[in-house]
């Protein structure tokens, strides 16, 4: 497909190795922002927003436009450059635990954009399967759908969430899956960042 000029574009993750960084991922309305503010708040540490959101919401609230291919990297580039400035705040802080926990990431718009065109940039392919994440969370369907301006599918979350499966697994990307209510899904993630350095691999 033809699409924007990837040249423009610097999709390189910088992570401080003081920083454990987590991806949170899954089917639209699983709850990924809820996890990470909740997260956020226990560890005291920042969280990094989605980015599409807030551009696409823009979008909408302008033009009434919906998302389309031209406008993947444009958000890929909004939502790294948002990760590395997090990043590298977290790692100047004085906290005991360098956490950051991320509201998705450049491999979830890789999954999106097979889902819905078929295909993806390959810059923003290559870029998120180079990404690394000490943690990756894939969210249950086990929460309410909640409609919005930019959610458009209430009936394909369980297809969904399997496909980000297979495609994590296709990848070998390690992952936890992640359900319960909002106290059940922060106490178990708790309990996976005491024991991160048996979920790292070697």
């Amino acid at each position: 497909m033809n699409g924007n000029d990837a040249t423009v574009y610097n999709l390189e993750q910088h992570t401080p190795k003081s920083v454990i960084n987590v991806a949170v991922l899954g089917a639209e309305s699983t709850g990924k922002t809820t996890l990470c503010r909740d997260l956020a708040e226990h560890f005291d540490t920042p969280w990094v927003s989605e980015y599409m959101r807030t551009y696409l919401q823009a979008k909408w609230d302008d033009e009434q436009l919906t998302c389309t291919w031209e406008d993947l990297l444009p958000i890929a580039q909004g939502q790294i450059t948002l990760e590395n400035t997090l990043a590298k705040q977290v790692a100047q802080t004085n906290n005991a635990s360098h956490y950051l926990f991320c509201d998705t990431s450049l491999f979830e718009l890789m999954v999106y954009s097979y889902w819905y065109y078929g295909d993806c940039p390959t810059a923003l392919e290559q870029t998120a399967l180079a990404h690394h994440y000490d943690l990756i969370l894939l969210t249950d369907v086990d929460t309410p759908w909640v409609a919005d301006d930019l959610r458009d599918s209430p009936h394909q979350r369980d297809e969904i969430s399997d496909y980000f499966a297979s495609q994590l697994s296709k990848h070998q990307k390690s992952f936890q899956r992640i359900s319960g209510n909002r106290k059940e899904r922060v106490q178990q993630v708790v309990a996976k960042l005491a024991n991160i350095d048996n979920i790292l691999p070697d």
